[in-house]
C-alpha cells in the first residue's frame, strides 16, 4: 500500500500568528462593549464608568498584560500561568491556580450561549419558552464546541472575522452620535444610585482575563516574538472598543437615562441614535460576539488542561490531541462544565467567577515578583523595563483592585469559593495518590535534546532556551546528593513544560495501544 492516500505524510499543524492571536486575546478579555452597560447603571451615571475605563486599563489591564507578555515569552507552553506558578512556588500551588482559573473560565463561558439567545430574543428573531430554550442552549454549546474541536487556527481566523463584524456597528454609532454629544453628560453621577459591588464587579469582569491566552503559547508561531506584539495590540483594541461606544452613548443620551443602562441597552442606544437598522445591526453583532467569546474561552480552558497533563499534573488522557491538533478530552470536559453551570443567574456567575479569578491572579502576581527576585537571569525574550522593586510596585494597583472586589463579595460567594478551593486541595492529593498507585496513566515529561544539538538550527532555538531556563531556575541550589537528585527530577519536569510539550504528547500517543 506504499504511496496510498491512506498513509499521507504528517503535516505540521497551522500555528497562530499575530492577528488571529490579537483577536483571541480580544475575545478572552472583551469581545466588544456588550456587557459594560451595567457599569453606567451601577455607577449612577456616566462619570464613574468613564473614569473607570480611563484609569483601570492603566492600573489593572496593562500590568496584567505586561506580566503575561513577559512570562508567556519565557515559558512558551500551553500550561501558561500554571507553569509560572509551578516555577515559583511548586506543583501544589500551581495545581490550585489551575483549578481556580479553569473553574472561573468555565463559569465565564457558561454565560455566552445564554446571552446569545437573549440578544436574538431582544431583536425579535427568536423567543423560546423555557424547555425549548434549555435545548437551544445545549444545541448551541454543542455546535460551538465542535467548531473548537476542528482546530485552533480555524478558531483564530473566525475570531478575526467576528472582531471586525462585532465592532463595525459602533463605528457607525460613534459617527451618528457625534453631533448630539454634550460633554457635560460625561460628568453626571447620582450618588444615591451608586452600587459599588455591582460597579466593581462589572468593571473587573470587563477588563480581566489577559493571562488566559498564555495557555495557547504552545500553539503560537514564534511565541517569544509573537506574544508580546499580540498582547499590546489587544490592549489598544480593548480600550478603544469600550471607551468609544461608552462616550458616544452616554454623551448623546440624556443623563436621566442612567437607570436604563442594563445588559443589552446598546441596541436601544442604536435605536435612539440611528434608528431600527442600527438596533438590529448591534443586536446581530452582540449575538456573534458571544460566539467569539465562547470560542476564545473554550480554547484557553481546554489547552490549559492539555498543558497541565503535559506537566504530569492531571491524567494523560487530557493531553491527547485530535487529528486537528485540539485536545479532545479537555474540550469535552470544559463543555460539560459549561452545560452544568449555564443554568445559574447572570449576576451570580459574574460574582463567583470574579472571586475565583482574583484568587488565582493574586498567586500569579506573587509568582511574577518571586521569579524576578529569585531568578533574575531567567531568559525573558520580552522583559518589562523595570527592576525587581519596580515589578513589585507595578503589581500593587491590580492587587488592591482584586482585594477590593473580593471584600465586596457576598457571604454566599465567599462560601462557594472556599468550597471550590477545598475541592481543589482534595483533588490535588487525590490525583497524587492515583499517580503513586498507577491507577491511571500520567504523562512522563520528556527532556529536550542537548544544547549543542540545536546549534545552527533556528527551528531548534527553543530547546536551547529551555536549557537556559533550567539553568536559571537551578542556579542557586545546594549540591547535597539527595537534594540534587530531587531537583534534577524537577528540572526534567521544567524542561518538559517550558519547551517540549509536543514531544511529550507524541510520546504519550506512541505509547497507546
Amino acid at each position: 500500500m506504499t504511496g496510498s492516500p491512506a498513509d499521507p505524510p504528517e503535516r505540521p499543524r497551522p500555528r497562530l500568528t499575530v492577528l488571529p492571536l490579537v483577536a483571541l486575546i480580544f475575545y478572552d478579555v472583551s469581545g466588544g462593549p456588550f456587557g459594560i452597560e451595567d457599569s453606567v447603571r451601577a455607577g449612577g451615571g456616566a462619570l464613574l464608568p468613564v473614569l473607570g475605563f480611563l484609569a483601570l486599563p492603566a492600573l489593572w489591564s496593562l500590568p496584567e498584560a505586561l506580566v503575561t507578555a513577559e512570562l508567556a515569552s519565557a515559558f512558551p507552553t500551553n500550561a501558561g500561568y500554571v507553569a509560572w506558578v509551578s516555577a515559583a512556588f511548586g506543583p501544589a500551588a500551581a495545581f490550585l491556580v489551575g483549578v481556580t482559573k479553569w473553574a472561573s473560565g468555565t463559569l465565564d463561558n457558561a454565560l455566552y450561549p445564554v446571552l446569545f439567545l437573549d440578544y436574538l430574543r431582544a431583536g425579535g428573531a427568536l423567543a423560546l419558552a423555557p424547555p425549548a430554550r434549555s435545548l437551544a442552549v445545549l444545541a448551541l454549546t454543542a455546535a460551538l464546541t465542535y467548531l473548537n474541536y476542528r482546530g485552533l487556527h480555524l478558531v483564530g481566523l473566525s475570531a478575526l472575522a467576528l472582531t471586525a463584524f462585532s465592532l463595525s456597528p459602533f463605528v457607525a454609532l460613534a459617527v451618528l452620535a457625534a453631533p448630539r454629544i454634550r460633554p457635560a453628560r460625561w460628568l453626571a453621577i447620582d450618588a444615591a444610585a451608586v452600587d459599588l459591588r455591582g460597579y466593581f464587579n462589572s468593571m473587573f469582569w470587563n477588563l480581566n482575563y489577559w493571562d488566559k491566552a498564555s495557555t495557547l503559547a504552545g500553539e503560537v508561531e514564534e511565541p517569544r516574538r509573537t506574544f508580546p506584539k499580540a498582547v499590546f495590540g489587544a490592549v489598544g483594541l480593548v480600550v478603544g472598543a469600550y471607551l468609544i461606544p461608552l462616550l458616544a452613548g452616554t454623551g448623546a443620551l440624556p443623563s436621566d437615562t442612567a437607570a436604563e443602562w442594563t445588559d443589552g441597552f446598546f441596541s436601544e442606544v442604536g435605536q435612539r441614535i440611528g434608528g431600527p437598522w442600527l438596533r438590529v445591526w448591534i443586536q446581530a453583532a452582540a449575538a456573534m460576539s458571544n460566539m467569539g467569546l465562547f470560542e476564545a474561552e473554550m480554547s484557553s480552558d481546554s489547552f490549559q488542561l492539555l498543558g497541565m497533563a503535559e506537566m504530569g499534573m492531571i491524567p494523560a488522557i487530557f493531553a491527547r490531541r485530535s487529528k486537528h491538533g485540539t485536545p479532545t478530552f479537555s474540550i469535552l470536559c470544559s463543555a460539560m462544565g459549561v452545560v452544568i453551570l449555564s443554568f445559574m443567574s447572570f449576576q451570580e456567575i459574574i460574582e463567583f467567577l470574579n472571586f475565583l479569578y482574583g484568587l488565582g491572579m493574586l498567586v500569579v502576581f506573587a509568582a511574577f515578583v518571586k521569579l524576578r527576585v529569585k531568578n533574575p537571569d531567567l531568559p525573558r525574550p520580552y522583559r518589562i523595563p523595570v527592576g525587581a522593586a519596580g515589578a513589585a510596585v507595578m503589581c500593587v494597583p491590580p492587587v488592591v483592585l482584586i482585594t477590593t472586589v473580593m471584600c465586596l463579595a457576598s457571604p454566599r460567594t465567599v462560601i462557594v469559593n472556599a468550597a471550590v478551593v477545598a475541592a481543589g486541595v482534595a483533588l490535588y492529593y487525590g490525583v497524587e495518590h492515583a499517580k503513586r498507585r498507577a491507577w491511571v496513566e500520567f504523562l512522563e515529561p520528556v527532556p529536550p535534546p542537548p544544547p549543542d544539538s540545536s546549534h545552527g538550527s533556528p527551528a531548534a532555538s527553543d530547546a536551547a532556551d529551555v536549557e537556559d531556563v533550567r539553568a536559571g531556575l537551578l542556579a542557586d541550589e545546594p549540591s547535597d546528593d539527595e537534594e540534587a537528585s530531587a531537583r534534577s527530577r524537577s528540572a526534567v519536569e521544567m524542561t518538559a513544560f517550558t519547551g517540549n510539550s509536543e514531544t511529550a504528547t507524541q510520546s504519550l500517543l506512541k505509547s497507546e495501544p
